[in-house]
């Protein structure tokens, strides 16, 4: 016995039957534990080689599958922003062609508008014409002319006698004699006979002087055919109901009455 057995605190106590047969089976239940999860382990050991060899497989079949799905949201993306692009610039271009045929209709109107009245004071300067045409022609066909050349005197002798000394010449467009005119060449060249210059075209010739009525004509009266201003061919009056002029290629300088052909109107210049 140990010199401290018989200290109460110091004696091994005694183990029963009971308290051993109890821990050999925990032991063995420990034991078993362990060895069914080493056979466990054992058996499954070949699994994790066959994941590790699947899973990038698996991975790259779905990372595959997400940059699909990417680049089909990136496309339905951008159709939708070009469809939205096109929307936008199909409706600038109908804003437009609306501001367009507003502003053509406009346009059109206004032409319209100018064309009518053009043709109002038309009308009205072409019956004016007329009237002035008509009775000049009743007053040569009565004889009721109040001039003639017997009482041209001075410098509208001058020009009367130089303009009937032409007839019978060539008409030739630019001419302006000696041995050939045209209109505006034989009414300029005969006047610069009187120390007058004039315009060389019949367009300025119709506004040289002051205007006259045809009713109310003088020997040396510059008639001219057409608008004042725009007028297209000019010849003298000589009296007694007659003009000479450089008429045309076929006839050349010529005295004709006015019933002829009537002028539009004439100027005064002596």
């Amino acid at each position: 016995m140990s010199h401290t057995a018989h200290i109460r605190s110091h004696r091994k106590p005694r183990r029963s039957a009971s308290t051993l047969a109890m821990r050999a089976g925990v032991a063995g239940g420990v034991l078993g534990t362990l060895a069914v999860a080493g056979a466990s382990g054992s058996a499954n050991a070949a699994e994790p080689v066959t994941q590790t060899l699947e899973l990038p497989t698996l991975t790259a079949d779905m990372a595959a599958q997400a940059a699909k799905a990417a680049d089909a949201t990136q496309l339905a993306a951008a159709n939708y922003q070009l469809q939205a692009e096109r929307d936008a610039a199909a409706a600038k271009a109908a804003k437009q062609a609306k501001a367009d045929l507003a502003e053509a209709k406009k346009k059109a109107a206004e032409a319209k508008k100018k064309a009518e009245e053009a043709a109002r004071k038309e009308a009205a300067a072409r019956a004016s014409r007329d009237t002035e045409r008509t009775t000049l022609s009743a007053t040569v066909s009565t004889g009721t002319t109040s001039t003639s050349t017997s009482t041209a005197t001075g410098s509208a002798a001058a020009v009367i006698s130089f303009v009937k000394a032409q007839v019978g010449k060539a008409y030739v467009s630019g001419a302006t004699g000696p041995s050939a005119y045209d209109c505006s060449g034989l009414v300029q060249t005969a006047f610069k006979q009187v120390g007058i210059s004039l315009p060389r075209v019949s367009q300025a010739q119709s506004t040289a002087g002051t205007q006259v009525s045809l009713s109310n004509l003088q020997p040396g009266d510059i008639l001219y055919w057409g608008s004042a201003g725009s007028a297209y061919h000019v010849g003298v009056y000589v009296g007694d109901g007659m003009f000479v002029g450089a008429q045309n290629p076929s006839s050349g300088v010529v005295e004709r009455p006015l019933s002829y052909d009537p002028p539009t109107g004439a100027v005064r210049v002596l």
